[in-house]
C-alpha cells in the first residue's frame, strides 16, 4: 500500500537531489510515530540499522520530513487507498474532539476536568493541539480529520473541509453536547444528526434542528440508544494515546499536523485486518 501511496511524478528543478526515496520517508515518520521516539533518537537507531536498510540520515532531516510536502501528499494518499480497501461508502459515524500535550507538564485529560468545556477552547498558552476526528462506526476507522492550536471548533472546520474531498456518503452523525446547535447540525445535509440537547436550547433554527428536537422528545429512548454510540470515539482517542503517546514531540504546526495525521493512518491500518 505504501508503494502504490508513493507512486507520484514529482517534477523537480535544479539543486541537489533528495537523499532519501520518498516510500523511505513516508516509512521513516510510520515508524517514528509508532515507535514514539524523538527526532535525534530516531536518527540514531537508523544509523543502527544503517547497514540493513541502507539509510543513515541526521535527526534533522528526520524532523524536516514533518514538513515536506511531498511526504505529506503520499500519508494523505495512504489514507484514501485504506478507506478504499475496506470499501467504505455508505457509513454511520460518530465525532469527537480531543486535544494531546505539546508539554509534558500539562495533561489534557486533567485540563479538562478543571476547565470542563472551556478546555475546548483556547487556554491563553501555546499547550495543546486539539484533533477532532470522524469514526465509521462499523469498521471503526477515521475517515476525516483536523487539528487546530486555537479550538476544537477550528479542527472540526478542518475534518469537514477533508471531508469534502472524501467520496463517501455519511447516513447518520452522532456528536457531543457541544456541538448541540442548528448550524453544526445543518453542515450535515441529509444525514441524520444525533445531539443532546443543551439546557437553553430553543426550536429556532431550520427544520432539521426542529425535526432533530422533535425526535428527541418523542422517541427519547431510541434516540439515545443511537447518540451513545459515540463512545466508539472516545474509545478510538483512548486506544491511541495507549499505543502512540498522548504529547506531540513536533512545535511547528504543519509538523505537528502530520504527526496527527500519522497517528490517524495507524490507527485505521491497525483496523484494517484486527486480530
Amino acid at each position: 500500500m505504501i508503494n502504490e501511496a508513493t507512486n507520484i511524478k514529482i517534477h523537480r528543478g535544479g539543486g541537489r537531489p533528495p537523499s532519501l526515496e520518498l516510500k523511505q520517508s513516508v516509512i521513516i515518520l510510520l515508524l517514528k510515530e509508532l515507535i514514539g521516539e524523538s527526532n535525534r533518537k530516531m536518527a540514531s537507531m537508523l544509523a543502527l540499522f544503517s547497514l540493513l536498510s541502507g539509510i543513515d540520515v541526521n535527526y534533522k532531516k528526520v524532523e524536516r520530513l514533518y514538513s515536506n510536502y511531498d511526504v505529506s501528499m503520499a500519508i494523505y494518499n495512504l489514507h484514501m487507498l485504506i478507506l478504499k480497501k475496506k470499501r467504505i461508502k455508505n457509513i454511520d459515524v460518530c465525532g469527537d474532539g480531543t486535544g494531546y500535550s505539546l508539554t509534558i507538564k500539562k495533561h489534557y485529560a486533567s485540563e479538562t476536568q478543571l476547565r470542563k468545556d472551556k478546555a475546548k477552547e483556547y487556554s491563553g498558552t501555546k499547550a495543546f493541539v486539539y484533533s477532532f476526528k470522524l469514526m465509521d462506526i462499523e469498521s471503526k476507522m477515521y475517515v476525516a480529520f483536523g487539528m487546530s492550536l486555537k479550538s476544537e471548533k477550528e479542527a472540526f472546520d478542518k475534518a469537514m473541509e477533508m471531508l469534502k474531498h472524501i467520496d463517501l456518503e455519511i447516513d447518520s452523525v452522532r456528536l457531543d453536547k457541544y456541538y448541540s446547535l442548528p448550524s453544526y447540525v445543518d453542515r450535515f445535509g441529509k444525514a441524520k444528526v444525533y445531539v443532546i440537547p443543551r439546557k437553553n436550547a430553543t426550536l429556532r433554527g431550520s427544520w432539521k434542528w426542529k425535526d432533530t428536537m422533535k425526535e428527541f422528545v418523542n422517541n427519547t429512548i431510541p434516540y439515545l440508544e443511537q447518540y451513545y454510540l459515540r463512545n466508539n470515539s472516545e474509545s478510538g482517542f483512548s486506544a491511541d494515546k495507549r499505543g502512540f503517546g498522548w504529547t506531540v514531540g513536533q512545535k511547528r504546526n504543519d509538523r505537528i499536523s502530520t504527526a496527527l495525521t500519522c497517528t490517524g493512518v495507524w490507527h485505521n491500518l491497525l483496523n484494517l485486518y484486527p486480530t
